[in-house]
């Protein structure tokens, strides 16, 4: 299992918790989002190897998972976000969590890259929905600071929209030159959505190609937005004959011209 120095605390931590190494002079990066499903496949066999072996395939630097279970267990891997951050080698920043029955439920995010700050943002609507959250940490790159934000949000129409309204006021608490990568699982799939079209208004457009259900994926549920959107090289699914068979969804990836970031502050 991970020690406990890999897995960040549920608190904002500084840039001395993490030991992921400093990366000068990086140019380019790369960003994937995943919903894992608790790491069931559609053999509906568990398997949190599965899943590492999918992000081994992705090859990124930071990861944005939802659905991870880290329900305590007797299997070594019960605990996936440990299990998944050991694999990797990975920093993991756990999100607000879910109670259930049978242990935490919620997003993450996996890191090369030291963390500088981390915030967790309470989107739960309405008494009997699930909760949710998303979490907001900004990031070194190669001595740039660049602004994550994952999410997984509701499945109701009127809880999106609630949730958007409160995603969209923490974007807009960093000025519109600060580098700000948005992306998650937003179970939104009608492509003109009010809240899409809002979400592109501060973000700009987000490439998604349809990556659910994995074994004939014709949903856009999953979106990654790059702001400035000159930076952002290209969004691709990872659809690999693994990826079909790990989750229900397909993860994305996307490439991240970090040199731009600095064109666009000085435009």
């Amino acid at each position: 299992m991970a020690s406990a120095t890999r897995v960040l605390s549920k608190t904002e931590v500084p840039v001395e918790a993490v030991e992921s190494p400093p990366a000068p002079g990086v140019r380019r990066i790369s960003i994937g989002s995943y919903n894992i499903h608790s790491c069931i496949g559609l053999d509906r066999r568990c398997s949190p190897l599965r899943i590492a072996n999918v992000l081994k395939e992705l090859d990124c630097d930071i990861y944005a998972l939802q659905e991870v279970d880290n329900e305590p267990g007797e299997e070594d891997d019960s605990q996936q976000l440990e299990y998944l951050s050991e694999t990797m080698d990975m920093a993991a920043i756990p999100g607000l969590r879910i109670v259930r029955h049978s242990g935490e439920y919620g997003n993450a995010l996996l890191t090369r890259f030291p963390v500088l700050s981390v915030h967790r943002h309470d989107l739960s609507y309405g008494k009997w929905l699930e909760p949710r959250g998303a979490l907001d940490v900004e990031l070194d790159v190669g001595g740039r600071a660049l602004r994550v934000i994952a999410t997984h949000l509701g499945l109701s129409r009127s809880e999106r929209r609630f949730q958007w309204r409160q995603l969209l006021d923490a974007v807009s608490t960093s000025p519109p030159e600060h580098p700000t990568v948005v992306l998650g699982d937003m179970n939104e799939w009608f492509p003109r959505a009010g809240t899409l079209r809002d979400a592109h208004k501060i973000l700009g457009q987000a490439l998604a190609p349809p990556e659910f259900p994995s074994f004939w994926p014709f949903l856009a549920l999953t979106r990654i937005w790059v702001r400035p959107v000159q930076a952002l090289v290209s969004v691709a699914v990872h659809n690999t004959p693994l990826a079909k068979r790990a989750s229900d969804h397909l993860p994305l990836r996307a490439e991240i011209d970090v040199e731009r970031f600095t064109q666009s502050a000085t435009d």
